[in-house]
Parts: structure tokens; C-alpha cells; sequence
């Protein structure tokens, strides 16, 4: 349990002191860039079934 508690201890100090942590403005900008891509990326998929799905609909509709 000690070699466990020594870990912890250890990897908390790591990423105080170690590790180099993006500015926040950066990190801001970017999360913004991320969202918006998603909220685009989704509407294009969105975009794309809703027009598989008619044609679709079409193709089966014209065989009956």
C-alpha cells in the first residue's frame, strides 16, 4: 500500500512540475475550433443520411 500511495504522490509532483501544460487562451481558441468542426462534421453526416435515406426510400418505393 505504500509503494501504491508513493505512485500517486509521485505522478501529482510529475505533473506540477513536469509537465508543460497549454496557456489557457490557446486552450480556449482551440476547444472553440474543435466544437465548431464537430457541430460541422455532424451536420454534413446529418446532411448525408437524411439524402441516402429519401433516395432510398425512393428506389424501394419505385420497385413496388
Amino acid at each position: 500500500m505504500a509503494s501504491f500511495i508513493s505512485y500517486v504522490k509521485e505522478s501529482f509532483e510529475e505533473l506540477k512540475n513536469h509537465v508543460s501544460w497549454t496557456p489557457t487562451a490557446e486552450l480556449q481558441r482551440l476547444t472553440v475550433v474543435v466544437l465548431i468542426f464537430s457541430i460541422l462534421f455532424s451536420l454534413a453526416i446529418w446532411g448525408a443520411d437524411t439524402i441516402l435515406s429519401r433516395v432510398i426510400k425512393v428506389y424501394f418505393d419505385f420497385l413496388q
